[in-house]
């Protein structure tokens, strides 16, 4: 048993075991913990994200991007959620979100809703 009570409400299932909500391009990844040397706080850290290979995210549809669009209204109008941009982003292999929609004409993967 553990003399930590925040932990002690984790393994209770009190508190949510990860911050990131279903939307998130997170939920899912761990969250590590470095102890510095020489002791200090606890620093928590998100752990890494792998981002999926292009051929493994199915394309829904492909969009030309307009004028005055940005990557959540695109994701809003796509996937019912504007949270969910960053699907866009990994389906066209961008780290930057904004470049999906910065070149008016650029055509755009629209990946499957989640869950599909």
């Amino acid at each position: 048993m553990t003399s930590d009570p925040v932990q002690a409400l984790l393994d209770a299932g009190a508190i949510p075991s990860t911050p990131f909500g279903p939307g998130s391009r997170y939920q899912g990844v761990g969250v590590g913990c470095y102890q510095p040397p020489g002791g200090g706080p606890a620093i928590a850290y998100v752990l890494r994200r792998f981002i999926p290979q292009m051929r493994d995210i199915g394309t829904a549809a492909e969009h030309i991007v307009q004028g005055g669009e940005r990557p959540d209204l695109i994701a809003a109008q796509f996937l019912g959620d504007s949270e969910y941009y960053w699907r866009i982003a990994d389906a066209n292999a961008v780290t930057d979100p904004f470049e999906l929609s910065d070149t008016i004409g650029r055509r755009v993967s629209i990946p499957a809703p989640p869950g599909q």
